[in-house]
């Protein structure tokens, strides 16, 4: 998985809790950081009308640990869609950043689902949605204010 030049940013504070007893953050942390980078995303480049309208869920997660995180260490999640959805499911990745670092703690790929949100019918990917996600220009840094 490489980094998009394109890639939503999202600054991360590891907490005391993300911390496990080996003094690393826990595996499990990095899937709730890799939603939240997506959820971020989504409310980023969705409209209102879109985000009332549909929700995401996870159909499948794969995540491979480079080097570990502990308390203290600055990091950001970078996330990026696959160029195009298969039908209902769209592909989406996450790498995690430890500041200075030459490569990522952690890289996720996700296929997320779409689903009618009062339905909760699985629905194709609309063509508007996918225009709003494909690369764009380097806007999409979440601000910490």
């Amino acid at each position: 998985m490489s980094a998009d030049a394109h890639a939503f940013v999202l600054p991360i504070t590891i907490q005391p809790d993300d911390i496990d007893e080996l003094g690393h953050v826990n595996n499990g942390v990095y899937l709730r950081w890799a939603q939240d980078a997506a959820t971020a995303h989504w409310r980023a480049r969705g409209d209102p009308d879109m985000i009332a309208r549909y929700v995401w869920v996870v159909a499948r997660h794969e995540i491979d640990y480079r080097q570990q995180l502990v308390l203290g260490d600055a990091i950001e999640a970078r996330t990026w869609t696959a160029p195009g959805p298969r039908g209902a499911l769209w592909t989406r990745f996450v790498s995690i950043w430890k500041a200075g670092a030459a490569k990522p703690a952690a890289e996720i790929k996700s296929d997320w689902c779409l689903m009618d949100a009062q339905t909760r019918r699985i629905r194709r990917v609309p063509g508007e949605i996918v225009a709003r996600f494909v690369a764009r220009p380097a806007e999409d840094r979440q601000s910490t204010d």
